[in-house]
């Protein structure tokens, strides 16, 4: 028992100060695709060409608009550009509301996720219960969404914590790109989970299908049959990417 508590006091405190400090991202993350119009050649097109999930589209000869919900994060375009114009930002902070609010030209600030209405806060604010449902997910975000319950992310001290039955929770947490094989089972899940409820999802597939989008055994994402309240782009989202917009959306940060 001593010596418990002696390593307790010498491994300190270890949970991440996040939010009341800006967290410490690893040299490799990637946040949003940032495109330089001034560097992008009216007519080039090689991005657009080489996006493995068609998230880049040009219009008019400006320079090409993104789709965060397709994008793999996965810097193709980037080493494709033979003008340098495509990199990504530092910032963790692209969660959104709206599946409209995650493509955007360049010049376009990105919309943060909005806390929920007021009726949801009083509900869901102090205690919200997820269900999270692998719809055919890869593993990647669903061990970035599992990470959140260590001593490092702590989500519970935001009053969030995932449960084993949907019939104890206040909405679901979905990954992968939906299946057929498990669109029936994300039914009941959903059907399953008292109302008023929320629906997140969480990754590019979960959002549009990701690299498996057009394939005849997907459906391209959860919104092709349920109702979202919360989108979490990337390839897998980084931790602090998917805290960051569970936490917005209970209005703890702003």
């Amino acid at each position: 028992m001593l010596n418990s508590i002696l390593e307790r006091f010498r491994q300190g405190h270890q949970t991440i100060a996040w939010p009341d400090k800006p967290p410490e991202m690893p040299d490799r993350f990637r946040g949003r695709l940032i495109i330089d119009p001034e560097l992008c050649e009216a007519g080039c097109g090689v991005c657009v060409t080489t996006c493995p999930t068609a998230a880049l589209t040009r219009i008019d000869g400006a320079a090409p608009r993104v789709d965060l919900g397709k994008c793999l994060f996965c810097t193709d375009c980037a080493e494709a550009c033979p003008h340098g114009a495509i990199g990504h930002s530092r910032d963790w902070r692209i969660a959104a509301r709206k599946r409209e609010h995650l493509t955007l030209a360049p010049e376009d600030a990105l919309p943060l996720a909005e806390s929920l209405a007021k009726e949801s806060l009083r509900l869901f604010g102090r205690s919200l219960k997820l269900r999270q449902v692998s719809a055919g997910g890869c593993n990647a975000c669903e061990a970035d969404t599992n990470v959140l319950g260590t001593i490092g992310y702590d989500l519970g001290r935001f009053g969030i914590q995932f449960v084993a039955s949907p019939r104890h929770a206040d909405g679901l947490l979905i990954t992968g790109p939906v299946t057929r094989n498990m669109a029936l089972a994300l039914k009941k899940t959903y059907d399953a989970v008292p109302s008023p409820k929320l629906v997140i999802v969480v990754g590019a597939c979960a959002i549009s299908g990701g690299p498996f989008a057009g394939n005849p055994e997907v459906l391209d994402g959860a919104d092709s049959s349920l109702p979202i309240d919360l989108y979490i782009p990337g390839c897998p989202p980084h931790p602090i990417t998917i805290l960051d917009g569970l936490v917005r959306l209970l209005g703890k940060i702003k």
